[in-house]
């Protein structure tokens, strides 16, 4: 278990997807993202997001991130944010998304 003081050091932010594109480069299917977090400017993500979504699927949408982990080089990028997702019954990750429009950039509370 942690307490609130543990989880409140992430950093949870609303971000619309820009651009998604096929990761050539990984060893597991993935998508590279550029996603735009408003006054923390856009951000690259490497998300194997790949059993359930197209690349045109994932342009316009709003999507949580957390946005203060240290950069990870995957398959030739840096991945500055991690995208959160939940695993389905057949374990593809199914993307959290904001069900209204939020300003990019929104701290998730």
């Amino acid at each position: 278990m942690i307490n609130i003081k543990d989880f409140s050091k992430l950093d949870l932010r609303i971000g619309t997807v820009l651009k998604a594109e096929l990761l050539d480069k990984a060893k597991k299917p993935a998508y590279v993202l550029e996603i735009d977090f408003g006054n923390l400017g856009i951000k690259k993500s490497s998300a194997q997001i790949t059993d359930l979504y197209q690349p045109n699927d994932l342009v316009g949408k709003q999507i949580v991130a957390v946005v203060n982990l240290s950069p990870k080089k995957i398959a030739g990028i840096a991945s500055e944010v991690l995208v959160l997702g939940a695993n389905n019954k057949d374990r593809a990750v199914v993307v959290l998304e904001s069900q209204k429009n939020i300003p990019n950039g929104a701290k998730i509370s």
